[in-house]
């Protein structure tokens, strides 16, 4: 029973548990002190430690680098608060029952603050305790409380913006599924964070009112007892009584000051992640133009008569003695930086003395990204350009979810384009163009914003929706109304997303496919070898594949596409009669990517009178059959009307044709409604249900 008990005993005061219970006892010491009479001794310590507890928080809140990382910070507000309150009764009862016995009467920590910090003069003690009251009441606790109620009101009507970054960032593979959540969780947090700090600032408010009652209380209290009580002399009596009441007074007010000093830098911290002190040196004294200015205004000072020379005119030569060592700072950092750019170019040889040869034949680049010269430290590795970073993001998200790998994407810089403008190029073709603005965020409107915003009105290059450029400092407020904010290098990463997710197909070239076939050989070397080239030759292949990428469905499931063409390669080398198979064979994944889920497949459908014309057009043409010029006309208009409505209703539009008509209706209809899908009934499995929501028609009622 005993080797039980003190196995029992040994398991509850494991670290684990002693720091659970930690707060829990804390908070009970804290109540019991109220009702509780504690020795002179005591007293002192806890008055010690509630000092050293609120110069702990303030250092703390100095070196957090973010509010979040701090975020206990309003219950230890709360905690320390109570503490102090708990030990204003605690004195109170001490200072009243023995203050008559002298000024050391209520502990060593008392005394010192009511002699050594006022000089024991009653009048400039009330007078300093009246001050510190009002410092921390109306100054630094009013404007404390200020910034967090509108920091927490801003935080929460920018949450669904923030989101809506998130969700972009998600999508646009420049972060993981891990890291969206994890942003996702900070939000929360920082909103919960500033709601708690714009309660727990009442308690410093309510401490500093309350303050001020138990000093009276005390003052009034003290006259009385030692009167009444102890048959003191008025003068005596007040003497006493208010000397110990302020030194009370005090050491609690001190440590209140600094707690309240802590809220401040925490609510009032903006952007910039780092420690404060680290942020107020780097910022404040990193220009030395504002020093040596400071300087010189400051020795002026100093020559005219009758001021302190001394004082002014040494502290000005402090100023212009750090001005000159930040400048040397400055200079030594340019040299450092343009050394290698230097030698570099020394050791490059001179053009005009080389004959031409076969190196100046360039290649054109598959990809391409141009800049202007305003954008080249987005993409510069000396510089840890943050586009380079998003760029491999999204040909790593790209391989993930098409199923192979693009050629990389060349930049250079372009000085013929305008400073901050890009260019997209495909083979040396331009299909994109747009321009960024380091240093400033776009504002995008997803289609509900509350209002417009102060900035460069311009347009989303990769989608067409309206935006701002917008400075930094706005973030908060276009999240309140809204808007999608997204830095420079994510419009540009996003564009280039967009283009190589529109031209998948002709980024497939041979060497992609090879090295494909390649990559699925190293797991299934038989099925490969029995394809190509026995069965189809390489350029074959690559044609079905870019026939399938074409129509936006991916090629990740290659073992698939591999079996299906060896399958019916025997009988047909015809790439589209191929493509048809295969879109078959991956027709449940192809559904599934249109219509999630187990959900109703919900189709537009051809008119029977329509579909029977459009059969006798391709059985006389074959299989580039045309179409009626008028017929055509209509057609091409009522599937771009009817496919709107769908979009407006939430349904995606594909159109459901038999298997001889979606070849041929999908290359025509593609142009010109482009996010438009053609499926046949072919495609379509068995266990799903198929509904048609609207019938195109050659004339409509």
């Amino acid at each position: 029973m005993a080797l039980n008990d003190t196995l029992n005993l040994r398991q509850l005061l494991t670290p684990a548990n002693l720091r659970q219970l930690a707060a829990p006892i804390l908070i009970i010491m804290i109540l019991s002190m109220m009702v509780l009479p504690l020795p002179v001794f005591l007293l002192d310590v806890f008055f010690t430690f509630n000092i050293a507890v609120s110069v702990m928080v303030m250092l703390v809140a100095m070196y957090s680098r973010k509010p979040l990382d701090f975020s206990v910070f309003p219950t230890v507000l709360l905690v320390t608060t109570l503490l102090r309150l708990s030990l204003n009764v605690a004195s109170t009862r001490i200072v009243l029952l023995e203050g008559h016995g002298g000024p050391d009467a209520a502990g060593k920590v008392i005394e010192a603050f009511g002699n050594f910090l006022v000089g024991g003069n009653t009048a400039v003690g009330i007078v300093v305790f009246v001050i510190l009251t009002v410092i921390n009441f109306v100054v630094i606790t009013k404007g404390a409380g200020r910034i967090a109620e509108v920091s927490a009101r801003f935080t929460l009507d920018a949450m669904p913006g923030k989101q809506m970054a998130i969700d972009a960032d998600l999508n646009a593979g420049l972060i993981d599924e891990k890291e969206a959540k994890r942003r996702r969780k900070e939000i929360a947090q920082e909103s919960d964070f500033y709601g708690a700090m714009d309660g727990a600032s009442k308690f410093v408010r309510g401490d500093a009112v309350a303050g001020i009652i138990i000093l009276v209380i005390n003052i009034i209290g003290g006259l009385f007892v030692g009167v009444m009580q102890h048959d003191m002399a008025v003068g005596d009596a007040a003497h006493t009584y208010t000397l110990l009441t302020i030194g009370d007074g005090l050491v609690a007010q001190i440590p209140a000051l600094i707690i309240s000093v802590a809220a401040g830098l925490v609510v009032s911290r903006v952007g910039d992640e780092g420690d404060i002190g680290g942020l107020v040196i780097g910022q404040l004294f990193a220009n030395p133009a504002v020093m040596t200015l400071t300087a010189i205004i400051i020795g002026v000072l100093g020559l005219i008569p009758g001021m302190p020379n001394l004082v002014f005119l040494l502290l000005a030569a402090v100023l212009g003695g750090l001005a000159w060592i930040r400048h040397k700072q400055m200079q030594e950092a340019e040299a450092e930086a343009a050394a290698p750019a230097a030698a570099k170019q020394a050791e490059a040889p001179r053009a005009d003395a080389q004959e031409a040869s076969w190196n100046d034949v360039s290649q054109v680049d598959v990809l391409g990204l141009e800049v202007g010269y305003r954008l080249i430290p987005m993409v510069d590795k000396g510089q840890d350009g943050e586009l380079l970073k998003r760029i491999r993001g999204l040909r790593k998200k790209f391989a993930q979810e098409v199923g192979f790998l693009s050629s990389p994407v060349h930049i250079r810089d372009n000085l013929e384009l305008k400073p901050n403008a890009y260019r997209i190029a495909l083979k040396g073709v331009e299909v994109g163009s747009g321009e960024a603005y380091p240093g400033q965020l776009m504002a995008i409107n997803p289609g509900h914003v509350s209002g417009p915003l102060q900035g460069r009105e311009t347009t989303d290059p990769a989608f067409g929706l309206p935006a701002f450029w917008i400075d930094t400092g706005m973030r908060e407020q276009a999240h309140a109304l809204g808007y999608t904010v997204v830095d420079a290098s994510t419009v540009v990463a996003t564009h280039l997303n967009h283009v190589i997710l529109n031209h998948a197909a002709e980024l497939l070239g041979r060497q992609e496919t090879q090295a494909l076939l390649d990559h699925v050989g190293k797991d299934s070397p038989k099925l490969i070898e029995d394809l190509v080239p026995k069965l189809l030759p390489i350029g074959t292949v690559q044609r079905v594949l870019q026939n399938l990428l074409e129509e936006g469905v991916n090629i990740r499931d290659m073992r698939s596409i591999i079996e299906v063409l060896a399958e019916h390669a025997p009988r047909t080398q015809d790439p589209v009669q191929l493509t048809v198979k295969v879109r078959e064979a991956l027709g449940r994944a192809i559904i599934q990517g249109l219509f999630p889920g187990n959900a109703d497949v919900n189709v537009m459908a051809l008119e029977p009178g329509l579909e029977r014309i459009l059969m006798q057009a391709m059985s006389a043409g074959g299989e580039g059959g045309a179409i009626e010029p008028g017929l055509a006309d209509t057609l091409l208009r009522q599937t771009a009307q009817i496919a709107q409505r769908q979009e407006d209703i939430g349904l995606p539009p594909v159109l459901l044709v038999p298997s001889q008509l979606r070849m041929l209706l999908s290359r025509f209809l593609r142009r010109a409604v482009p996010s438009l899908k053609v499926i046949s009934n072919s495609e379509v499995p068995e266990s799903r249900t198929i509904r048609v929501t609207a019938m195109i028609g050659a004339q409509q009622g």
